[in-house]
């Protein structure tokens, strides 16, 4: 049972508030914000106590979602409907950004009213709703499918060489009023990647956590069908001679995913409805099934003038044809360390050093496969010691790599039915994230 509902910014301004129950006053919203900033780390407890009035919030778009409650309802049970929340005002509002939420603040309190009914969740599927909402969304520019010169991280190829860009599917789902009934799909394939490698080069651990994500924007597809790789196998189950073998330890599929076809033919049937749906999770433990795609030949000493040298070789080992964006490598340096003096091998690149954090940023906006980039820092460190050397290190890297999966999960067919009467778009899209690469030194 929820008391109240409000949504925050992350500078702590009010978006949004709702009281069902009129239990508690609207100063818990000061209140929850000075516990939250008052509280060390970036991380605050998701449930905090404040007499007998329990927050329960969750991040989501960088924004605070709060719910407040005094009974002893299940702290689990709210924490999935925030998140069902925000997911459903991303559906509707076709962005979860603060922007969105405010200009959109009319259809996010008709969305409550229908969702939320004197504290008790009702039904949040978007399907139901679409019945009951008739405020349309706002959003702050049009989105147009031919305005294809901007690529964005999630770019794929299709048949026609085209490619949607990542901006193609934050859009509303009742957008297609407007657009005078196209019918679009979205399937976005997603991994995350955490890697160690150690030293010497060898590599320590490796995990892979992906996502098969669907959003919908077609209002009468009764079935799709998603087509896997045919040498999909999970765990420790026999590989069947179809071509190039994706292995994972673990998986698990959305409740509206029929598997009848998966065993035989590694065919995913659902029925989609309107909006953003998570249809399988998968991940991969140890070992990858490719080479991980950077190394790193540091050279790390002291020159005759007492300064820290520090010549970082980084190698790209993806396929030629591919990239990773966005590169940012973060290294610490020595404490003390005050000025320094750089040498990189490209104009692109750029490097800064962060004396709050006591780290080297050094960002590389496109790393094409198969190439190397360099850098030279020296670093001023007053009384530089040998033991000083040790503190250098490891290299953190934050990367995209689009149009790339690491696990080499490919979506084979995407058909729908009943067949569409008009031109029916089909976007897959893939991309991969580091969520934790640490190269040491």
């Amino acid at each position: 049972m929820i008391s109240q509902l409000f949504i925050l910014s992350s500078k702590g301004d009010n978006l949004i508030y709702k009281d069902f129950r009129g239990e508690a006053g609207s100063d818990v919203i000061n209140v929850f914000y000075e516990k939250v900033t008052a509280l060390p780390g970036d991380q605050p407890p998701v449930v905090m106590n404040h007499g007998d009035l329990h927050f329960v919030h969750v991040r989501q778009g960088g924004l605070y979602w709060v719910a407040t409650t005094t009974a002893d309802s299940s702290p689990f049970s709210i924490i999935e409907f925030l998140n069902r929340l925000a997911s459903l005002v991303k559906d509707y509002c076709g962005d979860l950004t603060e922007k969105a939420v405010q200009m959109n603040f009319a259809l996010i309190y008709e969305l409550l009213d229908e969702v939320v009914d004197y504290g008790y969740v009702q039904s949040m599927s978007s399907d139901v709703l679409k019945n009951f909402i008739q405020t349309e969304a706002v959003s702050p520019r049009p989105f147009s499918l031919f305005q294809l010169s901007n690529v964005g991280l999630f770019g794929a190829e299709t048949q026609q060489s085209k490619v949607a860009p990542s901006s193609a599917a934050s859009r509303p789902i009742q957008s297609s009023r407007e657009q005078g009934g196209k019918s679009e799909i979205f399937v976005d394939v997603i991994e995350r990647m955490s890697v160690v490698i150690g030293s010497n080069g060898v590599l320590m651990k490796a995990d892979v956590e992906g996502e098969i994500k669907v959003k919908c924007y077609m209002p009468n597809c009764s079935e799709m069908r998603i087509g896997l790789n045919e040498e999909f196998s999970i765990g420790k189950s026999q590989l069947r001679g179809y071509g190039a073998a994706v292995r994972v330890d673990e998986v698990s599929f959305h409740q509206a995913v029929k598997l009848d076809e998966f065993d035989s033919s590694r065919i995913l049937r659902l029925s989609p409805s309107q909006g953003e749906q998570t249809v399988m999770q998968y991940q991969l433990s140890d070992v990858l099934p490719s080479a991980p795609p950077f190394r790193l030949f540091p050279t790390i000493e002291r020159d005759s003038g007492g300064k820290l040298l520090m010549y970082l070789k980084l190698r790209c080992d993806l396929p030629p044809k591919s990239a990773a964006i966005n590169l940012c490598a973060s290294i610490p340096v020595p404490k003390g360390s005050v000025s320094m003096s750089l040498e990189l091998s490209s104009p692109d690149q750029s490097a800064e050093l962060k004396l709050q954090s006591r780290s080297i940023e050094w960002t590389i906006p496109r790393f094409p496969g198969g190439t190397q980039l360099s850098a030279l820092f020296k670093v001023e460190v007053p009384g530089l010691s040998p033991s000083s050397l040790m503190e250098v290190g490891p290299m953190v890297l934050n990367f995209e790599l689009p149009k790339l999966t690491v696990s080499g999960l490919q979506v084979r067919f995407l058909r729908l039915s009943p067949v569409q009467p008009g031109p029916a778009q089909r976007w897959v899209r893939y991309v991969t994230h580091s969520d934790s690469y640490i190269l040491r030194i």
